[in-house]
């Protein structure tokens, strides 16, 4: 079982709990959904996610929990990490991610429902673009969408099958977003460039109408 150490424990914790409060700020966590992660290392792979039904707004010491790429506890504890951790571990496993965020709003429910049958979100005409690291004129980016299944495991493998590297983020229809980037600087970046992005197309479909 690979070993984790106080240091590396508790630099996670420290960036977990202050990414998750400003996220959380901004009503991007409600009603105790959504989850982070943080990579500790690759080889074995272990990284840090947040701990299965808490309220993000808060800080205990009970809201971090280590697993390897499994989604298996790596020491004893009583506690659960979220439901999702797979999802988080496919991400490490095929990106160079350092850091996950998962979160739940109306806009990137709305864009995964109504794109959902083309497979995709289309991003263009957007200067937030650069803010995803891709630096190209007339820049396009394309949100990968997938069905929301109720067996974890199977979201699990078809989000690990549709991840592009190239584009740090994976819509889930009707559940939410996942962004990520390597590390808790640029994944909160591009999760925030995301939902700008989205709650611009939103009105630019109402003011259209």
């Amino acid at each position: 079982m690979p070993k984790v150490y106080q240091e590396e424990k508790q630099k996670a914790v420290n960036v977990l709990n202050e990414l998750k409060v400003k996220l959380y700020n901004k009503g991007w966590f409600p009603a105790t959904s959504g989850n982070l992660s943080y990579k500790l290392h690759d080889n074995p792979l272990v990284f840090a996610i947040t701990t299965s039904g808490k309220d993000k707004g808060t800080v205990t010491h009970e809201d971090v929990i280590f697993v390897d790429k499994d989604a298996k506890p790596v020491e004893y504890t009583n506690l659960k990490p979220s439901a999702e951790t797979k999802i988080h571990s496919q991400i490490y496993q095929k990106t160079d991610a350092g850091c996950a965020i998962h979160i739940h709003t109306v806009n990137n429910n709305l864009m995964s429902s109504l794109f959902f049958e083309k497979g995709k979100v289309p991003l263009k005409d957007m200067e937030m673009i650069k803010a995803l690291d891709i630096w190209k004129e007339d820049a396009y980016v394309e949100v990968p969408i997938i069905e929301n299944f109720f067996d974890l495991d199977k979201l699990a493998e078809e989000a690990g099958k549709i991840l592009d590297p190239e584009v740090p983020g994976i819509l889930i229809k009707n559940h939410g977003i996942y962004a990520w980037g390597k590390d808790e600087f640029e994944a909160k970046r591009h999760v925030e460039a995301f939902e700008f992005m989205f709650d611009y197309m939103k009105n630019m479909m109402l003011l259209q109408k």
